[in-house]
């Protein structure tokens, strides 16, 4: 007996430990793809607005990139959350996903673990001996697939002995029970969290011969229905609208499961038929040899029908999602805050990035309304409407400080360094948005208090002055704006090249005022001080404008280059 224990000891540490180097691998695989590919899942992701097929290619592309379904639908809920993709468009995607995901099955299903510790050797070589980090990438690549494969050898190696071990077998054979075969696979991938995971250790037990073909579906079946918990732990939190795709995700899988379990026997036939056969073998063995293709097999087929039969019913079932989760009315003023920044894309740091770049144009939007209704209330506007204004800074500091928050923590992931490098811009983009919002709020509303204290009137032909000037680096703003948006270095380097002109329209500005200070009146002093404040303001926006736009065009900004016609100074 003691013998017994000891032996079922090791092999239940073999068994775990390959499974933890299996996850460990996954896990390395997953991220270097996600860094050497991530930047082209956005693209990817963006062309689900032209069709529904377009958005099943999307979602295949991406969950083969990043390897779990799992990830891609919750990708998917921000995108839908934050207004970036519609339901009917995410549908398509969610039900790609799904066939994504068998190309881990087949790759498993490959015997060829016997190159794992080479894979591992080779991969580590070229992630700590080259500098090179695409070269670095491409290493954690086969080291994380060396890894998977070594796991995946572990764990045959430690269930081998089960294959005479007859009460082991006989649990097993109930697992040909569909009913029990689902709710023991979906269990086992709402732990993990991993669908690819599910299958790997399917198919290792197929290997082995633990398994028949029936359990093997039945288990990969589970399997689907467990991997939308992760979809739904991640709706909570979100918008309405993030929930529906969550939703999507469960009735989909769900559904093609129900659509399948009665049909087990037929699709173990077929494929059955469809993959190689071994007849040469007998018994245990011949079942360790077929069975993992089968399994794999099995599995894309039933993602690939589904998806087939479902894809016609994207807009009813987008419809039905919606009749399930309406819209809740708005009750009482609503508060300003992020659109954008999703903490489930840290896993993702491209991804991350450009959400951080749509919320750096929310701030810049919120900027430009403040930018435009400052002009009127500063030059002729009352005390309330110059309060306005300077309450219309609480939403860009709101924001603002969202965004750093958002970049500091994503800056503790493992990043590339062009994506350091990006949230370092970024941050310097969101500060001088602030300080936009802080030289607007502080400086050009504090003469418009000082113009209505002392009873000053600016006269209509400065008022043109100062407006043709405020336009001009109202657009430069817009423009810097436009190129973060659009991540565009030609519109930045508009931006950069207004200098000349607006040092035109300052040096003009200036010559009215000291013009105007010799007229004949008892106010021109205070006057001249409220009008020269104010050019001296838009200097400064400016100079901010074009540092935003020096940061999209990549140009290195020293902190003492400070123009000598337009540099800040402080009053």
């Amino acid at each position: 007996m003691e013998a017994t224990n000891l032996s079922f000891a090791a092999m239940g540490m073999s068994l775990l430990g390959g499974l933890a180097i299996f996850l460990f691998g996954m896990e390395q695989l997953t991220d270097a793809l996600k860094s050497v590919a991530g930047g082209s899942l956005k693209n990817l992701l963006s062309s689900v607005t032209r069709s529904r097929f377009r958005a099943v290619t999307a979602g295949a592309l991406t969950t083969a990139i990043i390897q779990s379904s799992s990830v891609t639908t919750v990708l998917i809920v921000g995108f839908v959350s934050a207004g970036l993709m519609t339901l009917q468009q995410s549908v398509g995607v969610i039900m790609g996903a799904s066939i994504g995901t068998t190309l881990t099955a087949q790759i498993v299903a490959f015997k060829v673990t016997q190159f794992a510790l080479g894979a591992v050797a080779i991969g580590f070589l070229l992630r700590f001996a080259f500098s090179n980090e695409r070269v670095r990438q491409y290493g954690l690549i086969l080291l994380g697939l060396g890894l998977v494969f070594f796991g995946m050898n572990l764990m045959g190696d430690a269930t081998r002995p089960l294959r005479s071990y007859e009460p082991f077998l006989d649990l097993m054979r109930t697992m040909s029970h569909p009913l029990l075969g689902i709710a023991l696979g979906a269990a086992f991938t709402a732990v993990v969290q991993s669908s690819s995971a599910t299958t790997g250790v399917i198919i290792v037990l197929a290997s082995q011969g633990l398994i028949d073909l029936h359990a093997g579906i039945a288990l990969a079946f589970g399997a689907n229905i467990g991997t939308t918990v992760t979809a739904l732990l991640a709706s909570i939190g979100e918008s309405r609208a993030g929930l529906r795709p969550a939703l999507v995700h469960i009735i989909f899988n769900i559904a093609g499961v129900a659509i399948w379990i009665g049909f087990i026997g037929q699709l173990a036939q077929f494929v059955t038929w469809l993959s190689p056969a071994y007849p040469e073998l007998a018994g245990i063995d011949r079942l360790a040899a077929e069975t993992p293709r089968q399994i794999a097999n099995a599995h894309t087929i039933f993602n690939v029908s589904n998806t087939l039969i479902f894809i016609w019913l994207s807009r009813p079932l987008a419809g039905f999602v919606t009749w399930l989760v309406p819209e809740l009315p708005v009750v009482g003023p609503q508060l300003i805050e992020p659109k954008f920044l999703d903490d489930n894309l840290f896993e993702t740091p491209s991804l991350a990035l450009d959400r951080a770049r749509l919320e750096l144009e929310h701030l810049g939007s919120r900027v430009l309304a403040m930018q435009k209704k400052a002009p009127p209330a500063v030059l002729t506007g009352s005390h309330p409407e110059l309060n306005d204004v300077e309450k219309m800074d609480d939403a860009v500091d709101t924001l603002e400080r969202a965004i750093v928050d958002y970049l500091a923590r994503l800056s503790r992931e493992s990043l590339t360094d062009d994506e350091t490098r990006l949230v370092r811009d970024y941050l310097s983009i969101a500060s001088s948005y602030e300080s936009i919002g802080d030289m607007i709020e502080t400086n050009m509303v504090r003469a418009g208090h000082e113009r209505l204290n002392r009873k000053v009137n600016i006269s209509d032909a400065t008022q043109q002055i100062l407006k043709t000037f405020y336009d001009q680096v109202y657009e430069a703003v817009k423009t810097a704006t436009e190129a973060v948006a659009g991540n565009d270095k030609a519109l930045a380097e508009r931006v950069i090249g207004m200098k000349s002109d607006l040092v035109v329209l300052a040096r003009n500005a200036d010559a009215h005022l000291a013009l105007r200070l010799t007229a004949d009146d008892p106010h021109r002093v205070s006057t001249y001080r409220v009008e020269s404040a104010l050019i001296e303001n838009l200097r400064r926006v400016y100079y901010f404008a074009k540092r935003i736009a020096k940061d999209v065009a990549r140009i290195s900004v020293d902190p003492e280059d400070v123009d000598a016609d337009l540099a800040p100074t402080t009053f």
